[in-house]
């Protein structure tokens, strides 16, 4: 009950800014401001009442405040400082979990706010991994449309580093967060590729029967891949 008041109000820390947006609206669309307004309002409700679910509304404004705030620098172009905005938020979450890292372990008594903050910089750089791979660095639709599918080769590959890099921490350091976030989106990455490179060239009743053996096999064997025991028993053997 304690989370779900704070919940509405949350809800209601968002009306507020959103009328004072509509109250003091020029036309300039620098709208960024009002998103960094509810950042600082939910970071610091989120710190006061040490209220997990305020504190990842908090960073879910922050990463909105950055998407906003470099749009409108860039004239809502495609590009800041060379990057799309995919690229943007995995540098972003990168940030958000090594500065998150480094406070909470300073801050004992907030300690517990670390794990909202590696989460929600996990999901950061992993959905923008994923677009990467699905649409690339590209300006836009058209641009994207004329790009073969091994154009984006590279940015699977990279995809697919980052998910096996979140594995191996996850093993080594017996962090189930980071094995989980890693194996979750190993497969999304593998399931996407299935598609991109079989729909058009394989006929549907194979595509689908290939698709439901291997969700009937990875759902026989979901609890050992999930905690990675043939791994940990080499790791151990190391």
């Amino acid at each position: 009950s304690n989370e779900a008041i704070l919940f509405l109000g949350v809800l209601a820390t968002a009306a507020a800014i959103s009328f004072l947006g509509l109250a003091v609206d020029t036309g300039s669309g620098h709208f960024s401001l009002l998103i960094l307004l509810a950042t600082l309002a939910y970071g610091a409700l989120g710190l006061w009442f040490y209220s997990g679910l305020t504190w990842v509304f908090a960073l879910l404004s922050l990463g909105s405040w950055m998407g906003a705030a470099t749009g409108y620098a860039s004239g809502w172009g495609a590009y800041y400082l060379g990057m799309n905005y995919p690229v943007r938020f995995v540098l972003f979450g990168l940030l958000l979990i090594f500065c998150g890292n480094a406070v909470f372990k300073a801050w004992p008594q907030r300690q517990e706010l670390l794990r909202p903050t590696r989460v929600m910089g996990l999901l950061y750089v992993f959905i923008a991994l994923w677009i990467l791979s699905i649409f690339g660095d590209y300006r836009g639709a058209y641009n994207w449309l004329e790009t073969r599918q091994i154009e984006l080769l590279h940015w699977s590959i990279l995809f697919a580093a980052a998910a096996l890099a979140a594995i191996h921490h996850g093993v080594r350091y017996d962090d189930a967060m980071t094995r989980g976030f890693g194996l979750t989106f190993l497969f999304i990455n593998l399931y996407t590729r299935f598609f991109e490179y079989f729909w058009d060239s394989t006929h549907k009743t194979v595509f689908f029967a290939l698709l439901a053996l291997s969700f009937w096999y990875l759902g026989s064997r979901a609890e050992k891949i999930w905690n990675m025991e043939a791994v940990k028993k080499i790791a151990g053997k190391q």
